[in-house]
C-alpha cells in the first residue's frame, strides 16, 4: 500500500486524521497491534492510553526451529535468510488466525501469547505440521499458562522464563505444555500423553510435563 495513499484519503474524508506509526506492518494483528489500537482509541477518546505496565494472565508459546545450525550451514546464508522469511511469515499468520499476539523472534524461533490455552495448543500444532510440509523445518514448541508482566511491546516474569523451558525441554515435532494449561483445556478435544515431573533449569521444584498427542480440527 503506497504511504501517500494514506495521506491522500485524510486530506479527503472530513475530520479524519493522518497518524503516521513507526512500523512497516499494514495489518493491524501482526506485532504492531499495540500501536494501531492505541492511536485508534486516541482518535475516539481523545487520551492516549498510557503504556501497561500490569500482569495479567497469558498463555506463553515459545518454538524453535530443530537442527538450525546446521540446516543454516547446508543452505548458506541466503538459503537460511530465506527459510526464515518463510517461518516468519507462516507463524504470524496462524498467530493471527488464532487470536494470539506475536511478541518477537528468538533468531531461529518465536515467542507469542494467547488469551486461549486451546487456541495456543492448536496454534503450535498447525504451524508445526504447516512448516514441516510448507517449508521443510522441523520445529519444537514449550507452552505454559501463568501471570506475565507487559513490558512495552515485551513481555516478563517467571511463567516466561518456564515456557521457554518447557520448550528447551521439548523433542523435534513435539508440543509440550505444563500442568497449568493442561488443567484449562479440559473438553477441548485435545489429547494429552503424561511425560512426567521434570526439574527444569532456574525454576523452582518440579513441573509435570505432558505431549500435545492430538488437537481436534479447527
Amino acid at each position: 500500500m503506497p504511504f501517500q495513499s494514506g495521506r491522500y484519503l485524510a486530506e479527503h474524508i472530513v475530520d479524519a486524521r493522518f497518524v503516521e506509526l513507526p512500523t512497516a506492518d499494514h495489518v493491524i494483528w501482526f506485532e504492531a497491534q499495540d500501536m494501531y489500537i492505541k492511536a485508534m482509541v486516541e482518535f475516539l477518546t481523545g487520551t492516549r492510553p498510557l503504556d501497561d505496565y500490569s500482569r495479567k494472565l497469558a498463555t506463553v508459546m515459545f518454538t524453535d526451529i530443530v537442527g538450525s545450525s546446521a540446516r543454516a550451514a547446508g543452505v548458506g546464508d541466503a538459503g537460511w535468510r530465506d527459510i526464515l522469511d518463510r517461518h516468519d511469515r507462516l507463524s504470524r499468520i496462524e498467530i493471527g488466525i488464532c487470536g494470539g499476539r506475536w511478541i518477537k523472534s528468538t533468531g531461529d524461533g518465536l515467542l507469542a501469547t494467547f488469551d486461549s490455552p486451546s487456541r495456543a495448543v492448536q496454534c503450535a500444532c498447525t504451524l508445526r505440521d504447516r512448516l514441516r510440509d510448507e517449508v521443510g523445518i522441523e520445529i519444537r514448541a514449550g507452552l505454559h499458562t501463568g501471570e506475565i508482566e507487559i513490558r512495552g511491546d515485551d513481555i516478563a516474569g517467571l511463567a516466561v522464563h518456564l515456557a521457554s523451558r518447557v520448550e528447551q525441554s521439548a523433542g523435534p515435532s513435539e508440543v509440550v505444555v505444563t500442568s497449568s494449561l493442561r488443567d484449562l483445556i479440559a473438553g477441548a478435544g485435545i489429547a494429552l500423553a503424561d511425560r512426567g515431573a521434570h526439574v527444569l533449569k532456574g525454576i523452582p521444584g518440579t513441573s509435570q510435563l505432558f505431549n500435545v498427542e492430538r488437537v481436534a480440527a479447527r
